[in-house]
């Protein structure tokens, strides 16, 4: 009996060891989203690779999406209160996929409003297609009433890199803040 409370006391403490379990889809390996070069809001060039030493969150989107975009923003803005002093080794990347009325001047006033630290990325229709192809991104143009209110149609998940810039997980647009927490914790540990 005494030999068997010690092995389930051995395996109850072994059971805290393992690799901790992530909530959103582990694509740690992924043999897509390696590369993103556009412009940030702040004017200069931006590749993955400036965002090293931090936990990365890629989105895509535009400023005139009704609900999608403005909740996801809103919920990282959470989540980097949440987080504290280690948000500030979190990047989120809002990636435009409306080139034609995401200016520089637009993503500038509209990224930030939702957190400081936050980074609106843009560049022409061109590295547009060439930044959602690499992240299996989907996006259409939808007409609107007239020429200039059209909306987009695009995917609504977010791509997280962990601190080497390895693309690891992928978090669902309906993800709960607690949980891309947690995931982020596990990140910034590594």
């Amino acid at each position: 009996m005494r030999r068997l409370i010690t092995l389930a006391a051995v395996l109850l403490l072994l059971s805290g060891c393992g690799p901790q379990q992530f909530k959103a889809t582990d694509i740690t390996g992924a043999s897509f989203a390696r590369k993103l070069e556009l412009t940030g809001h702040d004017g200069k060039p931006r590749t993955l690779g400036d965002f090293k030493g931090k936990v990365v969150l890629v989105f895509f989107g535009f400023t005139q999406c009704p609900d999608v975009c403005p909740s996801t923003l809103a919920r990282y803005a959470e989540v980097a209160r949440e987080l504290g002093a280690d948000a500030d080794r979190m990047q989120v990347l809002f990636v435009s996929v409306d080139p034609e009325r995401d200016t520089q001047a637009l993503l500038a006033n509209y990224v930030p409003a939702f957190d400081p630290r936050f980074l609106g990325l843009y560049g022409d229709a061109e590295a547009t297609a060439r930044a959602a192809k690499e992240f299996k991104v989907v996006y259409e143009k939808q007409p609107g009433k007239t020429p200039e209110t059209y909306t987009i149609d695009h995917s609504a998940g977010t791509y997280v890199f962990d601190q080497n810039g390895q693309v690891r997980l992928f978090v669902r647009h309906e993800a709960e803040i607690e949980d891309v927490v947690h995931d982020l914790r596990i990140l910034l540990k590594q």
